[in-house]
């Protein structure tokens, strides 16, 4: 890794003085570089350098995608790649240059929705408070933002689920494969909040006693339910973008990524077996996925 190391250190100081690149651009170029990079050592480790194909440089990319990075973001990403493997061979250091055809991933779909924190801010401001469907559904769109559930994760999450104390929040996922997300203050609040004050009073149907989120007949919220709540928040809100609670999941992913998060943690929370495959899962220690929760999430940053 030193090597590398040395290589974008070379590359920064090509982009300066030779490239005369304003210092914004020189460091994001060299940020996504090491993104890259970072990304490369945990799917395909052991590679070389001169062993970079396309296919490595469109795999990240549509890493990039899967997270919900908007387009724009995308474009800056292969501006900087192209950068850098340009200064490569002009260094002598590759023979080939994997990103000489490299463009933006085709993927056929449109770019998933991604709201903003403003916008997000705004979705939690317009919820009535008054009714206890509005704690409720504030606690939703919390745990939806701040952790990156699926909405199918969401409705079927139990009580038993939940640890508190230690800060995470156990998930069914895909295939009943488990994992646990961290979830940060400001979703613990109001999730606190909703099961003391609201869910406790409500006239549980038997069967249903374990689930976290329920309606005023005390069953489990559907699918569609959340839906209808994140869109008609959406509305009230004044956001004309099409959200929907894979929306939140996008978002959770995208402002981390853009925040500094290590790629591994966000792969980990997400469940994102699309990824990468199960041969380069890596056990990440919970402290760290905490950690990148805690430094990188927005609404950790805020007072509640």
């Amino acid at each position: 890794m030193n090597s590398i190391e040395s290589y974008i250190r070379s590359f920064q100081r090509y982009l300066m003085i030779e490239k005369g690149h304003a210092g914004n651009t020189v460091e994001a170029y060299v940020r996504d570089v090491k993104k890259f990079f970072e990304f490369l050592s945990y799917q395909y480790s052991g590679i070389s350098i001169r062993q970079i194909h396309t296919e490595h440089l469109t795999s990240f990319l549509s890493f990039l995608y899967e997270c919900g990075m908007e387009a724009s973001s995308q474009a800056r990403i292969i501006s900087g790649l192209k950068n850098f493997f340009l200064f490569l061979m002009d260094e002598n250091i590759i023979d080939d240059n994997p990103a000489e055809l490299l463009e933006t991933p085709k993927i056929g779909r449109k770019l998933p929705t991604v709201l903003t924190v403003e916008e997000i801010e705004a979705m939690l401001k317009s919820i009535d408070m008054s009714h206890p469907e509005g704690e409720r559904n504030a606690a939703i769109l919390e745990v939806l933002y701040g952790s990156g559930l699926r909405v199918s994760e969401l409705v079927q999450l139990k009580l038993s689920q939940l640890f508190p104390e230690e800060g995470f929040i156990q998930v069914i996922g895909k295939g009943n494969k488990e994992r646990l997300v961290p979830l940060g203050e400001p979703g613990w609040h109001r999730l606190n909040i909703y099961l003391n004050q609201v869910r406790k009073h409500i006239p549980v149907k038997k069967g249903y006693e374990n689930y976290v989120f329920l309606n005023r007949h005390g069953r489990p919220l559907t699918r569609q339910m959340i839906f209808i709540i994140m869109k008609d928040l959406a509305k009230k809100a004044g956001i004309k973008k099409r959200v929907s609670p894979h929306t939140f999941r996008h978002s959770f992913a995208t402002h981390l990524l853009e925040g500094g998060a290590d790629l591994r943690a966000i792969q980990e929370m997400l469940g994102h077996e699309s990824i990468t495959t199960t041969e380069i899962y890596t056990h990440i220690d919970d402290t760290f996925l905490k950690e990148n929760i805690h430094l990188y999430h927005p609404r950790n940053k805020m007072k509640i």
